[in-house]
């Protein structure tokens, strides 16, 4: 029973600390400021990215959203899409958004083009 009580308030003042460590950052602390800007960034909590997707996808989103070259072959753009489906499959609770934009952006580094009835 101590132990189990012992452990709870390790966690809670772990936590603690982070929150009171992650305030200082962000109020702009002298030592934090630097570190909170990199979780923000770590985070995609407006770390750069100010838009949304591009219309109609260019080929260096496409690498970015598959994290790979913008030149990179066709074997490439096939494994990394296989497995990025793999992880992110609607029918296994993945997001059907990000699979579509995981499909258009393999489509774009393969060459093939698709119609979008909706556009």
């Amino acid at each position: 029973m101590a132990s189990a009580f012992m452990i709870a308030a390790g966690v809670a003042a772990t936590a603690l600390a982070g929150r009171a460590i992650l305030r200082h950052a962000q109020s702009g602390g002298a030592a934090g400021a630097g570190i909170f800007q990199h979780l923000k960034g770590m985070a995609g909590i407006g770390g750069g990215v100010d838009k949304g997707f591009d219309d109609p996808m260019s080929r260096t989103e496409a690498a970015k959203i598959l994290g790979i070259s913008s030149s990179a072959d066709r074997d490439t753009v096939a494994k990394v899409h296989r497995k990025l489906m793999i992880l992110n499959h609607p029918d296994r609770g993945g997001s059907p958004y990000l699979a579509s934009k995981v499909n258009e952006a393999k489509d774009v580094l393969s060459g093939k083009t698709r119609t979008n009835p909706f556009r």
